[in-house]
């Protein structure tokens, strides 16, 4: 099979499926279903993704969207400016909170909220333009992650793994790693498949919280295991053949032995204390003073592990939605500053940690690093607050690691950091350019449903050609 489309196909791993072809009937019916390995549709420059999300929308202004005027018109009404935001009534333009310098050899400006990223600047690829549909957090969420502000469309993880499939045999080839706080708002819908078979679908992991029932039961010696899983493999095939090309039933027969496979995998793979005490040190996981960050840090290694192992897609969350702005998340709408004063540093050392650590082992050759946020804040501060409103007309993302330019500023924002003024870039475009970069094309990547042609772009979508190497 050439193309990736609708021919109701889903592709997976070669290896996996030579391996269940030994076992009779269902490795014919697997053939059938999944067809020949995704390759793609070009040679890709990533073969793997690590997508960061900051939950809440952080702020650009005051991270890494550096705007002098809008320092030097402090205090002052936005010209041209809203009189209402999502909140209510606008107040005057506010400075960032953090102070701003040069940083790296490139001499990027970012701010002091996060020193240690700011430190990696030479290695980042900054969209300063982007645009989103939506200035609400929930639909926002599902923008990001899945091309439409509604619930029901597949996940940007669960396309790839549709278009690609996976090259690790005991592990899923998309999983998500929700922030040690909670789910996002959009929870589930951030790594959920859709109208994609479920198989395509992230599977959460946890560093933190404890999975259980992953052990033989005591009296269990494992050649009985393994018999028994032989003997219900032959017995799904039997029921397999009973209901020739049943590809639902394929399917989750091949969710099932993963599942199985995974008992064994995963204890290994989140067991962090065969890390060196130098690299719990260098992510903050050993911090015992803010229980959070050394979660989230725990969080940040555990997706460089499972990018070690092959997994094709991890999401990793930095923030969680919680009752009560602000409380979990960067939603900084009444008193910005106390509110990031908390959440920057539980960020900052685990993920500037994560860029050392995947340069120094080789992994961001063939790794794609995805920064992003639901949309931005706005420049002014709420009429009677000190935090600021919800912004879906400018904000930053970025990128690093395999197929795109190091150091790059990509496109801008107006003076103040209010609207993308310069090479916007849409969420579309963001997601085809993520999908080129894994050597797909966001218009041949499509899946059959309601009489429609789908795909994560919609309709729409241009690959960002200046970020790309």
């Amino acid at each position: 099979m050439n193309e990736l489309s609708t021919t109701g196909r889903t592709l997976l791993d070669r290896r996996a499926f030579l391996g269940r072809m030994s076992t009779g009937l269902a490795g014919i019916a697997l053939a059938d279903l999944l067809g020949e390995r995704g390759r793609g549709h070009f040679p890709p420059r990533a073969t793997q993704v690590l997508m960061v999300f900051c939950s809440g929308a952080l702020s650009h202004v005051d991270t890494f969207d550096w705007k002098p005027k809008l320092v030097a018109n402090d205090g002052k009404p936005e010209p041209g400016g809203p009189k209402l935001t999502f909140q209510g009534q606008s107040g005057n333009l506010a400075r960032p909170r953090y102070e701003f310098r040069p940083r790296g050899e490139c001499g990027k400006w970012t701010s002091d909220l996060l020193p240690l990223l700011g430190d990696r600047v030479d290695d980042l690829c900054f969209i300063h333009s982007v645009q989103t549909k939506t200035n609400t957090h929930g639909p926002g969420e599902n923008m990001m992650s899945t091309g439409f502000r509604f619930d029901g469309f597949p996940s940007i993880g669960a396309w790839v793994s549709y278009g690609l499939g996976s090259d690790c045999d005991d592990l899923p080839a998309f999983v998500a790693i929700p922030d040690p706080r909670g789910v996002p708002q959009a929870s589930v819908n951030n790594w959920g498949a859709g109208f994609l078979p479920a198989i395509y679908q992230g599977t959460p992991f946890s560093s933190t919280k404890p999975i259980r029932n992953l052990t033989r039961p005591a009296g269990i010696s494992e050649a009985a295991d393994r018999r028994a899983r032989d003997l219900l493999a032959r017995l799904n095939d039997v029921h397999l053949a009973r209901y020739p090309g049943d590809t639902e039933l394929a399917a989750r027969i091949a969710s099932h032995e993963l599942a199985a496979r995974m008992q064994l995998s995963v204890p290994s793979v989140r067991d962090l204390s065969r890390e060196r005490p130098a690299t719990l040190s260098l992510y903050g996981a050993d911090d015992t003073r803010n229980k959070t960050k050394a979660g989230f840090a725990r969080n940040c290694i555990l997706a460089r592990r499972l990018i070690e192992r092959g997994v094709r897609f991890v999401q990793l969350f930095n923030g969680a939605y919680a009752m009560g702005e602000g409380v979990g998340n960067w939603d900084g709408h009444r008193i910005l500053k106390r509110q990031y004063d908390i959440h920057g540093p539980i960020l900052d050392q685990p993920v500037a940690a994560l860029l050392v650590d995947l340069k120094q082992r080789g992994l961001l050759d063939n790794t794609l690093v995805v920064f992003c946020t639901e949309f931005g804040r706005m420049p002014t501060f709420q009429k009677g607050a000190t935090g600021r409103d919800h912004n879906p007309d400018g904000f930053t993302c970025w990128l690093a690691g395999a197929g795109v330019k190091a150091p790059l500023s990509y496109g801008a924002t107006d003076d103040f950091g209010h609207r993308a003024a310069v090479d916007i870039v849409t969420v579309h475009d963001f997601h085809a350019t993520i999908l080129h970069l894994l050597g797909l094309d966001h218009k041949r990547l499509t899946w059959y449903h309601n009489g429609t042609e789908r795909r994560l772009t919609d309709v729409h979508g241009q690959v960002v050609r200046g970020v790309l190497s």
